[in-house]
């Protein structure tokens, strides 16, 4: 059957305001890589002298060279704006001058460290937050980020390399900018870098190599980098034919939502929902529901649950709810079915299993009663960390430690990317 081919109306039209705003907004342009050291900040610094000789108004706004001098070199020729200095408890404190680069209104600046946190007394919190400030003020930005910093990553990369990353920006800065530019290097070449000092001080990088530059850290931080980059390929690909292609050529979406508890491990499933969302362009949302006790909760317990629902929003769900109901299953379903959910993400019981044998777990009464509906369950992450130092004692240390547990996070990132 032929389908006539014909641009959709209502997508041209989304596609016609996207532009009309993207066009009174400064461009964002992410140098993305998958450790310290790969050369982000080198690779923006060559790209800013060549849009310089193209005639482009390009400053300094904040870069950061950890010494090294061939990229201390590229900083020659380009005007630097002046850092602001802070005094906190005593301590003077240089970070970025927002008010001056925006005074000084230049085509181009370069802001290195997307995810940085900035000194206290500051305008803003995060780096990321003084980008966008200039975006809206209709200046470019060169930024450079590493993929440990998005959130969604966030639990996975922990897992790698047994650091949880503080610093972390939301999803929706890699996935609005108008360019990302993935900025490679082997591995064996970045750990060849660390070993001669052009990375780290040598003693910091003895430590740096013994644990998150370990082979095996890298070669899966650069596949989930690549991986990312290609999803965003896809995405842009996706949006071109959806707008110059009919609707009846495009099946109708999944829906995802993903069951807030409060319980350790929350954070966890509400970033597995959004890299599902992410992996299937999908709408999804979150749900916490309250139960006639809850008003046992303690404070600690309240305040986890609204810090889970303020992640949730942060990172992009369609709708972020609270519900009160007598039975949390029905109220799960109710909502699910009312918002034509396809499938749910919610976290393995932490209870002994003699109690789901006598009374049920949540998890059972959804599979039993949610037809039509995927219930993908997700474990708890400290069963995860168990996992892993389970495998490194069957393998032994070293590498042969390090490629058994490559190969179980590549799976799991694997599985969740073909559901």
């Amino acid at each position: 059957m032929n389908l006539e081919r014909r641009p959709d109306p209502d997508a041209l039209l989304a596609q016609v305001e996207a532009e009309e705003r993207r066009r009174a907004q400064g461009k964002l342009k992410i140098f993305l890589g998958y450790a310290a050291g790969v050369g982000k900040t080198y690779s923006m610094l060559e790209a800013a002298h060549s849009r310089k000789a193209e005639g482009v108004d390009v400053v300094i706004a904040v870069v950061e060279t950890h010494g090294r001098a061939e990229t201390e070199a590229l900083l020659q020729g380009i005007e630097r704006v002046p850092p602001k200095q802070i005094e906190y408890r005593g301590v003077r404190l240089t970070e970025m001058d927002l008010d001056a680069v925006l005074a000084r209104k230049p085509q181009l600046a370069l802001v290195d460290e997307h995810a940085h946190t900035n000194a206290p007394g500051s305008r803003h919190v995060k780096r990321w937050q003084d980008i966008e400030e200039l975006l809206n003020a209709g200046i470019d930005v060169y930024t450079t980020l590493n993929i440990q910093h998005l959130e969604s990553f966030r639990d996975i990369i922990g897992q790698i390399t047994g650091v949880i990353q503080r610093e972390t920006v939301p999803d929706r800065v890699l996935d609005e900018a108008a360019e990302i530019e993935v900025v490679d290097l082997p591995p064996e070449e970045l750990l060849l870098r660390l070993r001669e000092g052009k990375v780290y001080i040598p003693e910091q990088a003895a430590r740096a190599m013994e644990n998150f530059f370990e082979s095996g850290n890298l070669i899966a931080l650069r596949e989930i980098t690549l991986r990312r980059a290609a999803d965003r390929v896809d995405e842009q690909m996706r949006s071109y034919l959806k707008t110059y292609q009919t609707p009846e050529l495009w099946p109708v979406p999944e829906r995802i939502m993903v069951c807030i508890s409060g319980a350790p491990g929350s954070e966890r499933l509400i970033r597995t929902a959004r890299r599902l969302a992410e992996e299937t362009k999908a709408d999804w949302f979150a749900l916490y529901v309250e139960t006639p006790g809850g008003d046992k909760l303690t404070r600690q317990n309240r305040e986890r649950i609204w810090e889970e629902l303020r992640l949730a929003e942060s990172l992009g769900a369609k709708e972020v709810t609270t519900l009160a109901a007598d039975s949390p299953v029905e109220a799960v379903l109710d909502y699910a079915r009312e918002h034509q959910v396809t499938r749910i993400v919610a976290g393995r019981p932490l209870r002994p299993r003699w109690r789901e044998w006598l009374h049920g777990s949540f998890i059972d009464q959804l599979l039993r009663r949610g037809q039509k509906i995927d219930v993908l369950v997700v474990s708890n992450e400290e069963e995860e960390m168990k996992e892993i130092e389970r495998v490194k004692l069957v393998h032994g240390g070293g590498g042969e430690a390090m490629h058994g547990l490559l190969a179980i996070l590549l799976k799991k990132i694997s599985r969740l990317s073909s559901l």
